[in-house]
This record gives structure tokens, C-alpha cells and sequence, in this order.
């Protein structure tokens, strides 16, 4: 079913979210301070959208709260079963004082693929897109301003899904809890556009078919922060997944996918087939490619391809992707045996993508494809 087709299906009237603003808003100069150095993930705006469901009444109750400390109980199945899923996109302050998201359809859509995994109850796009105008029209003084045309500033939106309740017993929760948080942000890694360092692991998977590989839910990031510390303790930025039957394929990364570019013009990037989370920042790239001459494939690449092609030369470009990160040029892939480097001039594709995508998203081109939507 397409994402247009999933999205009729679930369509439903755009709730009305009752405002409940907070009375102690962070104080103009302390946000002000904030702004000019946010870091990533480390502050959080006044206000968080929140709708509830449960199984007798369904979704109900939307409303904007004061950001603050959520009351569970002990034996919410949350902290025992792990049944969350969340998201993650951004806010984008436009030259003329507007904000803006990208694509945010494609990720209520993931976002109900993660939910059906997980036995969660499917909330609709219209509830998903409102809880992110809501929130962000309130606090709309926390998007930061972009200095210039090169500065990545951003308002980083969370959106997630909590099993709520009182019980102990493997099973779907009857009480569920969805929240959207908002956080301003500087770019994902430091020097944006700088080429990183990977770690390949040989120890650990990131997800087995049949598995909740296709799904954002925190226990995919969960099992794979053991292998990212190995990341660390090597040198490296982040780490590399293979394929959980043969250890040969290439998948992705902790929390991004991969891109290959081919001296020939070709943009290979591993088929995502149920271990792969399917990136917005990914379909649009392959979407791009053609304006820059590229040739988009998706087919599994092993690591013996991704070393000889190197070598060889051809492969003169590997990159990553995702909404954090935007596209990440990957300078070296570091193993237990041996180190693979591309050249640091082979940046090229990576970074005339990024700036593509960039431009669209902070509205200095036009957005041909109808992939903005106004928040504020």
C-alpha cells in the first residue's frame, strides 16, 4: 500500500488541541542564549503536544502542555516490554520569519509502519502533522534564525509513542501515551560537511529479518550502543551494520543509511527489505539524484565491494544520510584488519546533494516537488 493510500485510509478530522501554556516560559535572554549555542538534543522548548488513546475510547484528549516530567507507573509495559516507537524531523526558519517541515508525511507514515510492528495503535496523519503545528506555532520563538546561507540551525521535533497502563504480562498495552517534544539544534556533528570516520562491526548486528529493523523504536538504538562505544574506543564517529545471516552485506549505519557513488555515475545504496529503516532524508536523495546526473540504484553491495571498489576507484564517493545528520561524506571505514579511505577531494556528490537538499528545506530555492509544510 502507498503512503497516499495509507494516508486515506487513516484520514480523519484535524483534532483541535486545547492550549494549556505553561507559566514559567524560559526567560527571553536565557532562550536567546540558548539559540546562539544550542549543541544537539540538550534543551527543550516551554510547550510538548500530547493526544492519549486507550482501547475503549480510542484517540482523545489533544491538548499542548508545559514541557515537564511525564508520571508513570512502575509497571507501565513502557519500561518493561519496550513498547515505544518515535520519530524525528526538523523546523526550518525561513528567510521571511516563517517555519517550515520537511516531508513530514513520509514520516507519519513510518511512523504508523513502526506502530503496526509494535502493536500500537496507528495515529492518523492529520493528528500527527497538527500535534507538530501545535506545538511549534506556540514556542515558534525557539526556532532558531539561520546567520547565514551555510548555518544548519534548525528546530529538532521528537515526536513518540509510549505504552502506558499498570500491568505485568506480554502483551499489547491498552493505554498509550503520544508526546511531541522540540528541541533547537546546531548541526548533528561537528565541522557539517566534514568527512567521518566508521567503525565496521564484526561482533554485532543491528537487526535480523522478521525483526523491527524496518521500525524506529528505541531498542534497535538500544542493542546497537555497544557497538557505537567500539565505534569510540577505535577513533571512530560512528559505526557500520552487516547483514545478520551472512555477515557480508552492507545496511546501514547506527542511526543513518549509506550511499556509494560510482565513478560511472551510479548512486547505489542497500535495498531496505525489512532491515533497513526506510530515511526520508534517503528517498529524497534518490528522488534528487537525477538532477545531478546520477543514476539511482538500490541492490545489496557486500563489503568486499565496498574495499575493492575503493581501491579500484570505482567507487569514488561513500556517504551517509538521515534528518540529524543531513548527508555525512564518509572518509575512512576502519576494521579489526584493516583501514578503507577515500580520498578527501572525493566529496563532491555528497556535498552538491547536501547543499540541494539544504536549499530546499531553508527555502533559499523553490520546493518543486511540494515537499514543505508550513508549521508557523
Amino acid at each position: 500500500m502507498s503512503d497516499a493510500q495509507q494516508s486515506e485510509t487513516y484520514a480523519v478530522p484535524s483534532p483541535r488541541f486545547e492550549i494549556r501554556a505553561t507559566t514559567t516560559p524560559v526567560s527571553d535572554n536565557l532562550r536567546e542564549s540558548i539559540l546562539a549555542a544550542p549543541g544537539f538534543g540538550q534543551y527543550f522548548t516551554d510547550h510538548m503536544s500530547h493526544v492519549r488513546w486507550t482501547r475503549d475510547a480510542g484517540w482523545h484528549g489533544a491538548e499542548l502542555v508545559p514541557y515537564g516530567p511525564l508520571a508513570l507507573d512502575p509497571a507501565a509495559p513502557v519500561f518493561h516490554y519496550a513498547q515505544e516507537i518515535f520519530e524525528g524531523l526538523k523546523a526550518y526558519r525561513h528567510a521571511d520569519g516563517s517555519v517550515w517541515c520537511f516531508r513530514p508525511e513520509r514520516n507519519a507514515a513510518r511512523f504508523r509502519r513502526s506502530a503496526a510492528r509494535l502493536a500500537l495503535p496507528q495515529l492518523d496523519d492529520e493528528t500527527f502533522i497538527e500535534s507538530l503545528r501545535a506545538l511549534v506555532a506556540r514556542d515558534s520563538a525557539w526556532v532558531p534564525t539561520p546567520r547565514d546561507a551555510h548555518d544548519e540551525c534548525s528546530l529538532y521535533l521528537r515526536p513518540f509513542m509510549i505504552a502506558n497502563g499498570r500491568f505485568l504480562g506480554v502483551k499489547p498495552a491498552a493505554e498509550v501515551d503520544y508526546y511531541v517534544i522540540a528541541s533547537p539544534a546546531a548541526s548533528y556533528f561537528k565541522g557539517a560537511g566534514k568527512p567521518v570516520s566508521i567503525w565496521l562491526s564484526s561482533h554485532y548486528n543491528r537487526a535480523a529479518p522478521g525483526g523491527t529493523g524496518f521500525a524506529k523504536t528505541g531498542g534497535n538504538y538500544a542493542s546497537s550502543l555497544v557497538a557505537q562505544q567500539e565505534a569510540i574506543d577505535h577513533g571512530c564517529d560512528q559505526v557500520a551494520f552487516l547483514d545478520a545471516a551472512e555477515n557480508k552485506w552492507v545496511e546501514e549505519l547506527g542511526g543513518m543509511n549509506l550511499f556509494f557513488v560510482y565513478a560511472d555515475g551510479r548512486l547505489v545504496t542497500p535495498p531496505t527489505g525489512g532491515t533497513i529503516l526506510e530515511g526520508v532524508t534517503r528517498d529524497s536523495v534518490l528522488t534528487l539524484a537525477a538532477d545531478l546526473d546520477l543514476t539511482p540504484e538500490e541492490r545489496p553491495i557486500s563489503i568486499d565491494e565496498w574495499r575493492d571498489g575503493v581501491r579500484s576507484g570505482e567507487i569514488v564517493e561513500v556517504f551517509a544520510c538521515g534528518t540529524a545528520a543531513v548527508i555525512t561524506s564518509i572518509g575512512k571505514l576502519v576494521t579489526e584488519d584493516e583501514t578503507i579511505e577515500t580520498p578527501e577531494t572525493n566529496n563532491d556528490v555528497s556535498q552538491r546533494l547536501r547543499r540541494q537538499l539544504l536549499d530546499i528545506q531553508y527555502g533559499h530555492s523553490a520546493d518543486t516537488r511540494g515537499w514543505l509544510t508550513q508549521l508557523a
